[in-house]
């Protein structure tokens, strides 16, 4: 059976990790997701179940705060630079094993690097990534259901039963609007620049970001200067 595996790092957004494991057990069913503090029965061998449930998945969904590459162990060690820390460990096995794995960026963390990151497991950062900002959190997991949805076929029987329906892509307008965007229809009289008389047109109000004015994509820019990718 196809299994969704989250691996966190308890340090950071262990929280997140629950939380997403509960949404995502709603939609596909408990026994679909595994998480180690949950899924793990008393008196089971840890390290045999960790990598026995993780060769089972077919996606791995690693959830990274912001604290998650520097997290250090008692001594000021990098936990993630220690061949035998579990969160690393995880996360070589399922890209081993051919698993999908999703990085699931948790708030301001930034996408991973090639270079900040073990040879073992730089592969993690070419892989697609999706954000989870706690703002916006039922919009961006219902997002991630339907992602899974589409990536393994074979739950989509299960997610059904358990009531899920994936919301219709809005029109363009409305999700301009969603993300923030003012669009209005304005007839404006005068000049501007060299275009004389009267000018219509759709104006976008209270910019806060670049203005397209050509055709293909427009990526939008967080805060920090960053931008998500979408393929």
């Amino acid at each position: 059976m196809p299994l969704i595996f989250v691996n966190y790092r308890t340090s950071d957004e262990e929280a997140t990790a629950t939380l997403v494991d509960r949404e995502l057990s709603r939609v596909f069913g408990t026994a679909n997701v595994f998480r180690a503090s949950k899924s793990i029965g008393a008196g089971s061998r840890f390290p045999r179940e960790l990598l026995t449930a993780v060769r089972r998945s077919s996606v791995l969904l690693a959830v990274i705060g912001p604290r998650w590459l520097e997290a250090e162990d008692s001594g000021g060690r990098s936990l993630l630079e220690d061949a035998e820390d579990w969160t690393r460990r995880e996360i070589s096995e399922a890209l081993e094993t051919g698993a999908v794995v999703v990085p699931l960026l948790v708030g301001g963390a930034k996408r991973l690097r090639r270079e900040d990151l073990p040879a073992e497991i730089a592969e993690l950062a070419d892989c697609q990534y999706r954000r989870l900002d706690h703002r916006n959190a039922d919009a961006d997991l219902g997002k991630l259901a339907g992602d899974l949805v589409e990536l393994l076929p074979e739950l989509t029987a299960a997610a059904r039963s358990n009531g899920y329906r994936r919301a219709p892509a809005l029109p363009q307008e409305a999700r301009r609007q969603a993300e923030g965007v003012q669009v209005i229809q304005h007839l404006q009289h005068g000049g501007i620049g060299n275009v004389n008389g009267d000018f219509s047109g759709t104006f976008v109000g209270e910019s806060r970001g670049p203005v397209h004015t050509g055709s293909g994509h427009l990526y939008a820019a967080g805060e920090d200067g960053s931008g998500d990718e979408h393929p």
